[in-house]
């Protein structure tokens, strides 16, 4: 799998890979309790998308996709940074650590912001995700590949793709915090678009004497 999976360098300020790295889909895999075969699928079909338990390997938290980008947002510019992010049919899946899925509901119920937190989806052991082509490249009409991007609402690529076989992946409480900060910042927003709409009141008139 090497020869379409090339090693792409992350960082603090770029905090993505175009492809999920050789290293990075061998953890994927791992999810699998067949990996030998959800690798061979990937030899041979790189650009199709995957469905992988959670609970094993990972949890996922499915957000909407507004609000996900700004927990990935927070994370990255205020807080620990993220595990893999991927955009999938208009939401946010940020992979979290097994047992996240369980502990962020309850976690959350007991935090004054959780009214402002829109409903979470949150996939643990049991449950199942589609994850993104490992390859974001698809194949025109034309023959000529084409990179999908947010501008088709159904797409489905990586955010912050896979890149070593062990990632870090947040727990409950750093996802709460990132929930908080979320929403938080999304009340913020709210409330200056309020004041700017506001009426500032009558311009008095002018009088002559």
């Amino acid at each position: 799998m090497s020869d379409w999976l090339p090693d792409t360098p992350r960082t603090l300020t770029f905090p993505t890979a175009a492809y999920v790295t050789l290293a990075g889909a061998e953890w994927l895999a791992s999810a699998s309790p067949h990996p030998h075969t959800v690798q061979t699928l990937w030899a041979t079909h790189p650009t199709a998308p995957s469905v992988l338990p959670c609970g094993t390997a990972f949890d996922v938290i499915n957000a909407p996709a507004l609000f996900g980008r700004r927990m990935v947002d927070r994370l990255w510019s205020a807080g620990p940074g993220s595990g893999p992010v991927a955009a999938h049919r208009g939401r946010i899946l940020l992979f979290a650590s097994p047992g996240t899925a369980q502990r962020l509901p309850s976690l959350l119920g007991w935090e004054e912001w959780a009214r402002a937190v829109p409903p979470l989806l949150c996939h643990g052991g049991g449950d199942a995700v589609t994850v993104p082509p490992l390859h974001p490249c698809r194949t025109t009409e034309e023959g000529a590949e084409k990179v999908d991007d947010d501008a088709t609402p159904a797409a489905s690529r990586w955010l912050v793709a896979p890149d070593v076989r062990t990632p870090w992946l947040p727990g409950p409480d750093v996802l709460l915090w990132a929930c908080v900060r979320a929403a938080r910042w999304a009340a913020e927003e709210d409330h200056e678009e309020k004041h700017e709409a506001a009426p500032q009141g009558p311009v008095p008139a002018l009088t002559t004497g």
